[in-house]
């Protein structure tokens, strides 16, 4: 059974991908991730990121300028999977229950073109659909499907802010 994700960020390009960056960190928090390992040098992601895990709680954490080689070759040493997001791959319908198998799952999200190496290094290369979308809904799909819809009622105990579910309106404590 799946208790830690962690998700790889491959392809970020700093003056063009920040803000989808920001939301592939935040998607991955919020749906139970533990880390994103940012394969490239942009403080201001892990700053943003890291700010918003202080006050919504959790111990979410952004490693800025990460080696992706060496996360994927460290995680595997660790007994962890690889799972690729790609058009290209299985249906993510047809190896989930596999995946779900394992305790530890890297979910590589990448931007543009990932190096093909990625595609060798995987253990899954995952297919959410077989047409062009969003990197953030593929990982909001398969974080929902590793966790069986688990996360969404996820709470945390040391959030500053939090929300409070209303049928209308805009409720929270500090």
């Amino acid at each position: 059974m799946v208790s830690d994700v962690r998700v790889l960020r491959l392809g970020h390009r700093p003056e063009r991908d920040q803000r989808v960056t920001t939301h592939v960190a935040l998607t991955a928090r919020a749906l139970g991730a533990k880390g994103m390992y940012l394969a490239a040098n942009d403080e201001g992601v892990r700053r943003s990121v890291t700010d918003v895990a202080n006050r919504w709680g959790g111990d979410f954490f952004v490693e800025n300028n990460a080696s992706w080689k060496k996360v994927i070759r460290e995680w595997k040493d660790e007994g962890g999977i690889v799972v690729h997001l790609t058009m290209y791959g299985l249906r993510m319908t047809d190896a989930v229950d596999e995946i779900k198998e394992h305790e530890k799952v890297l979910v590589v999200v990448g931007a543009e073109k990932v190096p093909s190496d990625i595609y060798d290094l995987a253990d899954y290369n995952i297919s959410v659909t077989t047409q062009p979308h969003s990197e953030i809904s593929s990982l909001a799909l398969i974080m929902d499907r590793l966790f069986d819809g688990g996360e969404l009622n996820r709470e945390y105990p040391d959030a500053e802010m939090k929300i409070i579910p209303t049928e209308r309106g805009k409720r929270f404590e500090n």
